[in-house]
């Protein structure tokens, strides 16, 4: 059984950093692409960033481009997300996700699981 736990999230400054980290189980994810998608009440769950896990290549929401960050490390299943330059825009739930393809997808359909969420808050 595929379990998702994220954790890192937290209150920062407006101008902040943080670090969340995604701790993937169950399955071997040689073949899967990890997600993060984040959500505020009110509004649709938005991707952010995904990473294939058998090549490394990544993509980013135009929103989170240059200031976020997403890796992997294979030997630990961990998922990051780098976050810098953090603004109040960034206020949301963060999720982990894990889809049973290595192509990598923006569409939340696409994915399989999903964990409980971490809180992001940024204060101005």
């Amino acid at each position: 059984q595929v379990q998702l736990v994220e954790s890192g999230g937290g209150l920062v400054q407006a101008g902040g950093s943080l670090r969340l980290s995604c701790a993937a189980s169950g399955r071997t994810f040689t073949t899967y692409s990890m997600g993060w998608f984040r959500q505020v009440p009110g509004k649709d769950r938005e991707f952010v960033a995904a990473i294939s896990w058998s090549s490394g290549s990544t993509y980013y929401a135009d929103s989170v481009k240059g200031r976020f960050t997403i890796d992997r490390d294979n030997a630990k299943n961990m998922i990051y997300l780098q976050m810098n330059s953090l603004s109040p825009e960034d206020t949301a739930v963060y999720y982990c996700a894990a889809a049973r393809r290595a192509i990598i997808a923006t569409a939340t359909y696409r994915y399989d699981y999903w964990g409980q969420g971490t809180q992001v808050t940024v204060s101005s």
